[in-house]
């Protein structure tokens, strides 16, 4: 790795079953998520706006680029993971932010997961059918 990616800010966020990693850039326009486009891997408005809302919190929306790895998961819980990971990589930046992202909710990860398999059941609480008879 090149002393130039090592300075860049990074942060790492969770949810679920997802995981993403993420390297803020200088170039605002640099966008990427596992090497595809930021808009194709996050087809929906929504995701998008969810992803990118630490960055327009501290209105770093024209400072900051990014370059996301994102695995495991739906989509949906990547996009969360991915807020969480820019949130915590603006902190690196500048700890000035801290105030406006915790109060925007953006640094509590989200400890909600799937509940595990119980012996004798189907699922988490999905027991087998009873027959009467």
């Amino acid at each position: 790795m090149t002393d130039a990616k090592k300075d860049r800010p990074y942060g790492l966020g969770r949810r679920k079953e997802a995981v993403a990693q993420v390297q803020l850039s200088t170039t605002p326009k640099e966008r990427t998520v596992n090497g595809i486009a930021f808009t194709t891997y996050f087809p929906t408005e929504a995701m998008q706006n969810a992803v990118i809302r630490p960055l327009k919190t501290t209105s770093q929306d024209d400072v900051f680029g990014f370059g996301l790895r994102i695995y495991g998961g739906g989509k949906n819980s990547q996009a969360d993971a991915a807020s969480l990971a820019i949130a915590r990589a603006i902190l690196t930046s500048d700890e000035g932010y801290r105030k406006a992202l915790r109060a925007a909710g953006l640094l509590t990860r989200d400890p909600r997961a799937k509940e595990r398999k119980k012996p004798g059941l189907k699922r988490a609480r999905r027991a087998p059918q009873f027959s009467k008879r």
